[in-house]
């Protein structure tokens, strides 16, 4: 006799929050320099490279010749272009047609849909000031005026630079609850359970802590926390949101030679029309999905084939992070032989 038993796989709860979409990720703002013999198409090419950081990571935008091989012409991939402030040029991409480049090169391909962070940062100021950045600048008197404009320039710098990687952050807004869960200590002295617990309100994906020391020979040191994953860092804040981008990009994006397998994807708890149409709508939107169509609709459970970049492994990874919970098949000791291609999810709306 052989049986198999379905249980919910248990999830980080962060995980299961929904994807943020970066819309800017074909976009960049950038200097005109005159003296170059085309400004505009040499405007086109570093808006291009900014763009491409983002969508395909810093190994392309770094091989110059690559670069140049696969986009002799910028401007054709150009939808719109204007003039910004201080001699600048805002160009906006075609991002279909730049992802269909990449494809067909086997280059990395990392879509609009991407994890929040939530960065808890404390900064020690020296000389007895010590802080947690919040979301927002905190009313303060004229004679604080100080301590917010660099809380604030710390903020933006961290913030700029993470949408030039195309990875969304924010902080926490350090009100009544935040305050009576996390103070600086807290943060400091690595009670990061505290942290965690206090992040649960937030609908993000993975967490970041930092604790900086202005003003002093010691490194910054910074925790990160995505799901069960877990890294430490010391450096500026630049570095560490390019470690992180670069690992999560590892983690999402889909590769132009990664072969499309087949995969029957079973989807329970689809109980109602709205539901179908989000989960229709959840599988557009994966750029892990070439496409897919319904097979079946037993009861609440729908039935898909779907031809997915990568195969199942890496279906049930983007599935995991769009908030399905997987079911796990649970077998006897007896030999039972289960497909490989094949898996089971549970929608919760």
């Amino acid at each position: 006799m052989k049986f198999c038993l379905l249980a919910l796989v248990g999830v980080f709860a962060l995980t299961s929050a929904a994807a943020i979409e970066v819309t800017t990720l074909y976009t960049a703002n950038v200097p005109i320099d005159e003296e170059q013999d085309d400004p505009r198409e040499h405007a086109y090419s570093m808006a291009l490279a900014q763009v491409l950081l983002r969508v395909s990571g810093s190994t392309l935008v770094n091989d110059a010749e690559l670069f140049d091989a696969l986009f002799p012409q910028p401007g054709d991939y150009v939808l719109q272009f204007r003039p910004g402030p201080d001699d600048t040029l805002f160009v906006s991409f075609d991002g279909d047609a730049v992802e269909a480049t990449l494809r067909a090169a086997g280059q990395t391909v990392w879509g609009s849909e991407r994890p929040l962070t939530l960065v808890w940062l404390a900064v020690d100021w020296g000389q007895g000031e010590r802080e947690i950045i919040g979301a927002t600048d905190p009313d303060r008197s004229s004679d604080q005026a100080r301590s917010i404009n660099r809380n604030r320039m710390l903020r933006q710098r961290m913030l700029k630079f993470a949408e030039s990687r195309g990875l969304p952050i924010q902080f926490p807004l350090l009100d009544s609850e935040d305050l009576a869960n996390v103070g600086f200590s807290d943060i400091w002295g690595g009670f990061d359970e505290r942290i965690i617990d206090a992040s649960q309100r937030y609908d993000v994906h993975s967490i970041l802590i930092g604790r900086v020391r202005v003003q002093s020979a010691q490194r910054n040191r910074w925790t990160y926390y995505f799901g069960s994953d877990q890294r430490s860092w010391s450096g500026e804040p630049e570095f560490v949101i390019t470690q992180i981008a670069d690992l999560l990009a590892a983690e999402f994006a889909i590769g132009g030679d990664e072969p499309l397998r087949s995969v029957q994807l079973h989807i329970a708890g689809v109980g109602s029309i709205d539901a179908y149409g989000n989960v229709q709508n959840i599988l557009a939107d994966m750029n892990v999905i070439d496409s897919f169509v319904v097979t079946l609709v037993d009861g609440d459970r729908i039935s898909f084939r779907v031809l997915a970049h990568g195969g199942a492994e890496r279906l049930a990874r983007a599935l995991r992070f769009a908030g399905l919970i997987e079911e796990e098949r649970i077998d006897s000791d007896f030999d039972f032989e289960r497909e490989l291609d094949t898996l089971d999810f549970f929608y919760s709306p």
